[in-house]
């Protein structure tokens, strides 16, 4: 399948989003295998306080934000002093979406804290030509993250997972900040079936103003 990236309508900028097990990043980086993008990836396993999170999310879920909000603002600035080169990119991330996990995790304080560190890093991120959100019930989210092995993910539980999916819900259903694909993943394979990606990719290329919503049928290929 083949698509003409220079068209100025064409998307250069994507972020893919969706709660954890969904497999945002894995989608992303094949994305932009595909298009011969760039990657920004959000890179969980450089936080160190992230496997003290699922241990403990009420101790260590201040300093886990945190870590995550200067590391994508150090990503993000150096997405705008790479500008002035039109760089191509798919990103797993919206950092719009820091302060849904921000608003679960900390309390009444440390959201001011968080807060308050977040306007005074002032950040001007780039709107992206095209969201993706990947979206997929707990069930299915729970049986990737156990299938996919991480040990540190296996501790997180079913609650946690609800909390965010509601929290992803209702982000998106008032997102309006740029063109917006939800994708139903429940029941597709982006990753590993060529015929799942490939269908999806045929919809996107139609799918860059306003809202779409994608609801495919497996592929059984």
């Amino acid at each position: 399948m083949q698509f003409d990236t220079t068209r100025p309508d064409f998307p250069h900028y994507i972020a893919v989003e969706g709660p954890i097990g969904v497999g945002k990043t894995s989608f992303a980086k094949r994305l932009a295998a595909t298009f011969n993008y760039e990657t920004v990836l959000e890179r969980s396993e450089t936080n160190p306080f992230l496997e003290r999170f699922y241990q403990n999310r009420r101790q260590a879920a201040l300093p886990t934000q945190l870590f995550f909000l200067f590391e994508r603002s150090r990503q993000i600035q150096e997405m705008r002093q790479g500008d002035m080169f039109e760089p191509v990119r798919v990103a797993d991330f919206l950092l719009e979406k820091d302060r849904l996990f921000a608003e679960i995790n900390l309390d009444h304080d440390e959201l001011q804290l968080y807060e308050n560190v977040y306007n005074h890093l002032a950040i001007d991120a780039p709107k992206p030509d095209l969201v993706i959100y990947l979206q997929a019930p707990v069930p299915v989210l729970l049986d990737r993250i156990q299938n996919r092995g991480i040990a540190a993910e296996q501790q997180i539980d079913k609650t946690y997972l609800a909390q965010l999916v509601d929290a992803y819900t209702r982000f998106f259903h008032y997102y309006d900040a740029a063109p917006l694909l939800i994708v139903n993943a429940a029941e597709i394979d982006l990753v590993n079936n060529n015929a799942d990606f490939e269908a999806l990719l045929t919809y996107l290329s139609t799918a860059r103003r306003a809202r779409h919503y994608y609801n495919p049928t497996p592929s059984m290929v």
